[in-house]
């Protein structure tokens, strides 16, 4: 038998060094391949800040939208019906309603329209009074155990949702001519209150304008108006319609609010002559 060489054994040696890494490294490739896979994390999502809803208030009512109103509530009274949701659902809405007024140009030496205005050049002084209409509460079919009042104004023209003075290609009243409680007072505007003394009512105090203008700087071509805001009344209201003269006649309604404040404006110029707070 033949002793191995030096050179045998080391090849003998090296040969098993390969085989015991070949095998080691197959086990590790398999092992890398037949262990289960770990899954990504996933970041969790950042919290979002709350997404704010924001509500817009609805537009005041104009004088458009409150005649639209007045007209459904006519209809109603006039067919014994309830009032229709879009009226009742106006309870607690702003308005901004404007009255134009002295369409027709000066009043009369001691008129007694309840808007008017002169304007005397010589003194170079524009005065305008507005003075409020005045009814008892049973006057709107209310009970007159309660003792309500009421101070308000007529919508003039109530069939027109125009918020400035005709144009003057209209025939205009003739000089001297009062207005009456016909056809066109059929729809008011009023505060109702116990207190006769509060309000619009002023203690029988028409609201006034005496002012300085320039006759070069006046300019009443298109009338004045009288700008109203405040609140269509919850309690009241909203709308009120009688007929006094029996099913034959048309409507007459009143418009309950909560007035905050009267100015009087030049409709020519936009410019405010005065204003008042309602309490």
């Amino acid at each position: 038998m033949r002793e191995p060489t030096i050179r045998t054994s080391r090849l003998a040696i090296a040969a098993g060094l390969a085989a015991v890494l070949a095998v080691g490294g197959a086990g590790f490739f398999l092992g890398r391949i037949s262990a289960p896979h770990a899954e990504p994390a996933i970041p969790a999502p950042a919290p979002q800040p709350p997404v704010s809803i924001r509500t817009e208030a609805p537009k005041p009512l104009q004088r458009a939208d409150l005649i639209a109103l007045a007209q459904q509530a006519s209809d109603a009274h006039a067919s014994a019906n309830s009032l229709p949701p879009a009226v009742t659902n106006a309870a607690g809405r702003r308005f901004e309603l404007l009255l134009p007024f002295g369409c027709s140009g000066p009043s009369e030496e001691g008129s007694t329209q309840p808007m008017r205005w002169r304007y005397d050049e010589a003194a170079s002084t524009l005065r305008i009074s507005v003075s409020p209409v005045t009814w008892r509460g049973e006057d709107w079919a209310m009970d007159a155990t309660e003792g309500l009042q009421a101070a308000g104004f007529w919508i003039t023209r109530p069939w027109s949702s125009s918020e400035r003075c005709p144009s003057s290609a209209i025939q205009p009243t003739p000089a001297g001519t009062e207005p009456v409680t016909l056809p066109g007072q059929t729809l008011a505007i009023a505060q109702f209150s116990v207190d006769t003394n509060g309000g619009l009512a002023r203690d029988g105090r028409p609201f006034e304008v005496v002012k300085r203008v320039s006759p070069d700087a006046f300019d009443a071509s298109q009338g004045f108006r009288l700008r109203i805001t405040g609140r269509v009344d919850r309690d009241f209201g909203p709308i009120r319609c009688i007929q006094p003269a029996g099913v034959e006649q048309r409507p007459i309604c009143v418009i309950s609010s909560r007035i905050d404040e009267i100015r009087i404006e030049n409709s020519a110029t936009d410019e405010v002559l005065a204003s008042w707070p309602v309490r």
